[in-house]
């Protein structure tokens, strides 16, 4: 039998987190290993009960959701954890200040409980952006901010069908969606994900999108 998903669950509003914590224990393929009210606490807790996923609210006191996502899943952890960030619409910028920091994914809090559910299994299983529309939508915004200043673009090491299916990830297109775009089989667009997320180095699809605006391959 598989080892259910040990789920850390940190927000500081105590009915939110509560709630979370009735959602998320009540499945039997879910663990909840531990709960905290700030960033702080979350990291610490991280370290000692090693969680599979920390679902994490952004704005907390002591330490906020994006130093804490960083402390977790940034760029020279020794040993990261994978961290879904929840949020509310207004906080849209925090959310992609926190996909920076190494944030494997984002849900916002006014999400039906079969959505969070979903996420936080996504988020374990490694595939991330659970929301491609939103997503899209919230790196799209900051487009400007995210693509470099120089009029050349670098160079992307990618085939030209590998570009195709990077901007349609980008463009917040399912896998399936692809599939049907490209008329290809899933199967085939997963194996072009995993070419393209191993050849630029990314750990996910949130990361790609963020590449794809970075490097000026969407408008």
């Amino acid at each position: 039998m598989t080892a259910p998903i040990r789920v850390l669950i940190c927000d500081d509003q105590m009915l939110v987190r509560t709630g979370l914590v009735t959602i998320v224990g009540a499945q039997p393929d879910l663990d909840v290993v531990g709960e905290c009210g700030d960033g702080q606490t979350a990291v610490d807790l991280a370290g000692r009960l090693r969680p599979d996923v920390v679902v994490m609210d952004v704005r907390m006191p002591v330490l906020d959701g994006i130093e804490a996502t960083r402390r977790l899943a940034g760029a020279g952890v020794a040993h990261p954890v994978k961290v879904l960030v929840v949020t509310t619409f207004n906080l849209d910028e925090y959310v992609y200040e926190a996909l920076r920091a190494g944030a494997s994914g984002f849900l916002l809090k006014d999400a039906p409980p079969a959505q969070l559910l979903h996420g936080i299994r996504t988020v374990a299983m490694g595939s991330a952006l659970l929301d491609p529309e939103v997503t899209r939508q919230l790196v799209g915004r900051y487009a400007a901010r995210i693509r470099p200043a120089e009029d050349t673009p670098p160079e992307v090491p990618l085939t030209p069908r590998e570009l195709e299916v990077l901007r349609l990830i980008a463009d917040g297109l399912s896998n399936s969606e692809i599939a049907g775009t490209l008329v290809i089989s899933q199967e085939t667009v997963k194996t072009f994900v995993s070419r393209i997320l191993a050849k630029l180095g990314l750990r996910d699809r949130v990361q790609a999108v963020v590449y794809a605006f970075r490097h000026g391959l969407v408008t």
